[in-house]
């Protein structure tokens, strides 16, 4: 496997990468805020980009570390002034903007979890290795004379020995450096290294924005509203239920959830094994993390709170008929219990397809009341 082939840790499968998106959508304000603090002269030495997975972050970051190393090389104005910039845009075809597609840019870094060449497999987190290429990479003077740009993404997903050799370099950071931490989990992080970091928060895309994201991304839309409503605003959420087959298999869930509590026994059986077929890796994780979402979104109904719209047709009645057969707190309830069942089932190595058919049948019986 030749290094271009191998598989990047900061890339959603299906997905381009987000260095060689171009747009990002429903982010105006976290833009708007990085671009009036460099024009204010107020720009922070180190931004922690958070929100939930999936809305951005990584393509803001990779956004403002073009918008950066093109700062210092804009066209004048009229009398000798570069003109205050009024977005993070660069053109695609601008040099810099072709070396940082090509991870090639000299002022640019990028810090992520590394490929295992013995393992053949992408390493479970970022260590201290990846963080001490800063060394060399600060060390070395900027031949252009301009910023330059350290993406660590995501630093969630750094061992301690990196996150200390982080924050060393967050205490003293060098003239000219900004370094931009995406973080999904910033609970994660010490405490030491958000307190250093001005916070760029990213929301959950609205439809719309979810929409374009995925057109963008080259994914077809066929129903965004119920791509909107089981990704909760999450383009990368969105993008592996459309590459997935995940509204289907949520269609498939809630047609069983309406049979309770006389659900056809057969049908949910086929359901448990086409989720644990050999090769279907995908689908089982999908189809479990769609259970334990429809729980959830039957529990809320229950207790007065039904979905703003329907995820697949005939959702609402569905729900709202098991709300009626078992108080809320009952289905909350059984929702933490099956939780905690499959994923400790998975761990050790259960039949998958027994585990998912108990499942069914313990909501069938839960809607007896």
């Amino acid at each position: 496997m030749s290094e271009d082939d191998l598989p990047e840790a900061d890339r959603a499968e299906g997905a381009p990468h987000p260095r060689h998106t171009a747009q990002l959508f429903g982010q105006t304000v976290a833009e708007d805020t990085f671009l009036d603090a460099t024009k204010e002269g107020r720009r922070h030495h180190a931004w922690l980009l958070t929100g939930p997975r999936g809305v951005g972050k990584a393509t803001l970051a990779w956004r403002i570390a073009r918008f950066l190393r093109t700062e210092e090389t804009g066209d004048a104005g009229l009398f000798g002034e570069a003109p205050a910039p009024a977005s993070l845009d660069v053109a695609e075809d601008h040099p810099v903007a072709r070396r940082i597609s090509a991870l090639s840019d000299p002022g640019t870094l990028l810090i992520r979890r590394a490929w295992d060449p013995d393992r053949k497999r992408l390493k479970a987190q970022i260590t201290v290795d990846e963080v001490r290429k800063l060394n060399s990479f600060f060390g070395l003077s900027s031949t252009d004379g301009g910023s330059r740009v350290v993406i660590v993404d995501s630093a969630d997903e750094m061992n301690p020995s990196a996150a200390n050799a982080l924050l060393k370099v967050l205490e003293e950071p060098p003239a000219n450096a900004v370094l931009l931490l995406i973080s999904h989990q910033p609970a994660r992080l010490l405490p030491t290294i958000r307190s250093r970091c001005r916070t760029l928060r990213l929301a959950p895309l609205s439809p719309e924005d979810l929409a374009r994201a995925l057109q963008q991304a080259g994914a077809d839309v066929d129903d965004a509203g119920a791509l909107a409503e089981l990704a909760a605003g999450s383009a990368g959420d969105a993008l592996r239920l459309t590459t997935g087959g995940g509204l289907a298999i949520y269609a498939e869930i809630i047609a069983l959830f309406a049979q309770a509590p006389n659900m056809d026994r057969q049908a949910a059986r086929a359901f448990a094994e086409a989720a644990a077929a050999r090769g279907a890796e995908a689908r089982l994780e999908l189809s479990l993390r769609l259970l334990d979402l429809a729980l959830v979104r039957l529990a809320r109904a229950a207790a007065g709170h039904p979905p703003a719209s329907d995820a697949a047709q005939g959702e609402s009645e569905a729900l709202a008929k098991l709300a009626g057969l078992a108080p809320a707190r009952d289905w909350a309830s059984l929702q933490q219990t099956l939780s905690a069942r499959l994923g400790h089932g998975l761990a050790v190595n259960v039949d998958t397809s027994s585990l998912i058919t108990d499942a069914l049948l313990q909501i069938n019986e839960a809607a007896r009341g």
